[in-house]
């Protein structure tokens, strides 16, 4: 596991959490692109987060489902992680 959250991890747990197909390389190539445009909402942005929180026994920020973009999500999240806020 990395001590990032990577694009191909986000992809993979849209799939495993809400059964959403995502391409990590399209996520990557557009990063500002919402997560509404791959079906993706806050209840399930909110399942990922607590995937998150369980895989790395720390709490993300409480607005971390409110995140729009995959671009946005990866970095709050690796920023919390890395600064352990």
């Amino acid at each position: 596991m990395s001590a990032s959250l990577t694009y191909e991890e986000l992809s993979a747990l849209m799939k495993s959490g809400a059964g959403l197909t995502a391409d990590p390389s399209e996520m990557a190539s557009r990063p500002d692109s919402s997560f509404e445009e791959y079906g993706l909402d806050s209840l399930g942005l909110l399942g990922i987060v607590a995937v998150l929180e369980n895989r790395y026994g720390h709490a993300l920020p409480a607005d971390a489902d409110q995140c729009k973009t995959p671009a946005e999500f990866l970095d709050l999240v690796n920023n919390t992680l890395v600064t352990g806020a």
